[in-house]
């Protein structure tokens, strides 16, 4: 008689995860293909005026705030892993990756408008002015101050992605050992860096890079407080089409997502075929090794370090700065450096809003946790092979346009019931974060040392108290982080909390875009200092928490 074996408990319990995230993923997918299969809506948008150059603009800012932050980000890592100064900025990264997107937009309008911070420094004395030129230094038409913004907060985000994977033993020892021994063998520090770390580096942040680019060219809500606005992006134009209360607007809303995702593909895959191409390197490609004057080497040494440490944390500064300010500005008028009147009406109106505030808080943290136990929960029992076709469905929130992934979520919300529901809100979140949680742990995660496993099950230790005493202990910092960078998403998104919520459910994201189009400059400073400081008090909780920590040996048993 044949005895009928049971699947393992891990087995069954990978199948309902991979269930639990991957049919509500396959479905929004499905939803959002089928929003853009009206023919019509496609010739309607060609035909549109605006669409080309929209189209343009998209893609120009998207490639070039992509191109410039991978390569921002990799210069940084060249000048910085492996030093003195690599742990310090790591810490930095925290704080940077705690700033929202539409709050470093707002801080940036704050300071290079033309009633804007730096050209009071400068006016009248040095410029001439008394008032503000009609000089388009933000929401001009060339898209230079949206690419400003995503550049400034995807290199944090690409440097945290990398540091995930220098920081991990099985790796960022071996690449700091072989970056110093390329150099013991007269290379200088970046061509070693270049030949040897990045090459492995690099294929280990594809997951990242496709988010940023995929981000850069389908970003709405900082497009709307920065981005040019006579035509629009096209993912601003397509997300008007959407909201407007004609179906076949919506239809031509879904039809120029589709554009813009199809489009955003081909440039993906078009780099993709050119990632093998050799690069040309000017100082190390002829084979020499060493390579510039003794005094211009330790000058260009000296200013790189400068701007390393200091320069790109200061820009950051430099933002906070503007929004405090405006945040307590009175009377303000153009070019005085300082306000003449400080008032607190401005915080006083935001703290009127304790309850988006609130709701903020709840919802994100519901959604960061969330994400984060599915994270654990998969990483712990899925098998490798599982794990292999898991993620790239897991990855398609960062795949799909954002505007397509929130119309396909409006369609599943609608057929269950959820649309305008706190519930469904925290399950289109739960989605937002989910890739993120999974990049975020993984590392750590994956790289966790197996023979503590093996060390545990020799002491007759059940798997449970391995978990609760050994590992998840041991990864207590991963873990702190992965929530801290869930609930900074989660904050962060505007698209699902406008479309899904119905506007019924506000939160101090969806406050700051609107008040961006206002002017009403202490309760928007106000407002974006609110969004910022959420995630930032998350993040040094997180810090806190997962720090080393040490015991004292007892004596005895």
């Amino acid at each position: 008689m044949t005895r009928l074996r049971l699947p393992h408990p891990e087995t069954v319990a990978a199948a309902l995860l991979a269930a639990i995230a991957g049919v509500p993923l396959l479905a929004v997918a499905w939803l959002a293909l089928a929003a853009g299969a009206d023919v019509a809506a496609w010739q309607r948008v060609l035909a549109d005026p605006q669409w080309p150059q929209a189209l343009a603009l998209s893609l120009a800012t998207g490639t070039v705030s992509t191109v410039l932050s991978v390569a921002l980000a990799a210069w940084l890592l060249s000048r910085l892993f492996a030093t003195a100064h690599w742990q310090a900025a790591v810490r930095v990264l925290a704080p940077m990756l705690a700033v929202p997107h539409v709050a470093m937009a707002i801080g940036l309008v704050l300071l290079l408008a033309p009633s804007g911070w730096i050209l009071r420094a400068f006016s009248p004395w040095a410029t001439g002015l008394d008032a503000p030129p009609a000089w388009p230094t933000t929401q001009d038409p060339w898209g230079l101050g949206l690419v400003l913004a995503l550049v400034a907060k995807e290199v944090p985000f690409l440097l945290w992605a990398a540091a995930s994977q220098l920081q991990r033993g099985d790796a960022g020892a071996r690449w700091a050992r072989e970056l110093q021994v390329a150099q013991s063998l007269g290379y200088t520090r970046a061509a070693a860096w270049w030949r040897v770390v990045w090459p492995q580096l690099a294929p280990r942040l594809a997951a990242p890079i496709l988010a940023v680019a995929a981000y850069g060219l389908t970003v709405v809500d900082v497009a709307l407080v920065i981005g040019p606005g006579s035509p629009p992006t096209a993912a601003v134009l397509a997300w008007q089409w959407l909201l407007d209360a004609d179906e076949a607007f919506n239809a031509q809303g879904a039809a120029a997502a589709w554009m813009l995702a199809l489009a955003g593909a081909a440039l993906v895959g078009l780099a993709w075929r050119l990632r093998r191409r050799p690069a040309r390197r000017a100082r190390w490609s002829d084979g020499r090794r060493g390579a510039e004057a003794p005094t211009l080497s330790r000058c260009r040494k000296v200013a790189s370090e400068v701007f390393a440490r200091h320069a790109w944390p200061a820009g950051y500064l430099a933002v906070m700065a503007a929004l405090a300010v405006a945040s307590v500005a009175g009377n303000w008028p153009f070019p005085a450096f300082w306000p003449e009147r400080w008032s607190l009406a401005g915080w006083r109106a935001a703290a009127d809003h304790a309850g988006t505030i609130g709701f903020t808080l709840g919802l994100a943290l519901a959604a960061a946790v969330a994400a984060l136990a599915w994270a654990v929960m998969w990483l712990e029992a899925a098998p490798a092979r599982w794990d292999t076709w898991m993620r790239p469905l897991a990855y398609l929130t960062l795949a799909l346009p954002a505007l397509l992934w929130v119309v396909g979520l409006h369609r599943l919300a609608l057929a269950a019931g959820l649309d305008g529901s706190a519930t469904g809100l925290w399950l289109a979140h739960t989605l937002a974060v989910l890739p993120y949680a999974l990049i975020a742990l993984s590392p750590s995660y994956l790289g966790f040392d197996a023979r503590y496993r093996h060390l545990a099950e020799t002491l007759c230790h059940r798997r449970a108290a391995f978990l609760l005493r050994v590992k998840w202990p041991l990864l207590r910092a991963g873990l702190a982080s992965t929530l801290a960078v869930g609930f900074a998403v989660s904050v962060a998104q505007y698209l699902p909390t406008q479309f899904i919520g119905a506007g019924r459910h506000p939160t101090v994201t969806t406050e700051a875009v609107a008040l961006a189009a206002g002017g009403q400059r202490a309760l928007l400073a106000a407002t974006a200092w609110v969004q910022w400081l959420l995630p930032v008090i998350v993040f040094a909780l997180a810090a806190w928490w997962g720090r080393p920590r040490r015991f004292a040996a007892r004596g005895g048993r």
